[in-house]
């Protein structure tokens, strides 16, 4: 079951500002709040660990959320995936991305499409065609030594810009 998040007609010079999250395994890290400072919206892509973590974030920014594959508490409350609209843009929302295109064939042309994901804890922020795939890595637990980090995205009239924000050093 899909869910629809927001369909937002922003003016040409407004924004959406969208904190992303995965992987907290129950901990908010204090660093969160700075790095979501003005977001509009959150989007957790699961992984959560305990609902606490909604209830966290929620004073930040109206939190949308998907289960990861630890989050068997929380299966009656969040879907596994959802798609939505926002700014024009199509934002699919889930933990585990099923498929990665194969070719990397970068274009220039406008980001219509956001796939946001989790699970590997490992950052990416890159464009494919018109899509842009976005894992904000892992903002709990230290796992290996992977950073520790969130993502932001920005969607305005023109432009979709994704940046990856460490935490921790």
């Amino acid at each position: 079951m899909n869910e629809v998040i927001a369909t937002l007609n922003l003016p040409p010079a407004e924004r959406v500002e969208i904190g992303v999250i995965s992987d907290t395994h129950g901990l908010v890290r204090p660093e969160v709040y700075e790095a979501f400072e003005g977001v509009d919206l959150i989007l957790h892509a699961g992984d959560i660990g305990s609902h606490d973590v909604i209830l966290e974030l929620t004073p930040i920014a109206p939190v949308k959320a998907v289960v990861g594959n630890v989050d068997t508490d929380l299966l009656h409350r969040l879907e596994e995936n959802m798609t939505s609209q926002l700014a024009r843009r199509a934002i699919h929302l889930q933990h585990i991305l099923q498929e990665f295109p194969e070719e990397n064939t970068f274009a220039d042309s406008p980001i219509n499409e956001i796939f946001i994901f989790g699970h590997s804890h490992k950052p990416l922020n890159q464009q494919v065609g018109s899509t842009l795939y976005f894992n904000p890595g892992s903002a709990g637990p230290r796992r290996f030594k992977l950073p520790i980090t969130v993502g932001r995205l920005t969607l305005d009239e023109n432009r979709v810009t994704g940046r990856i924000i460490s935490l921790v050093p």
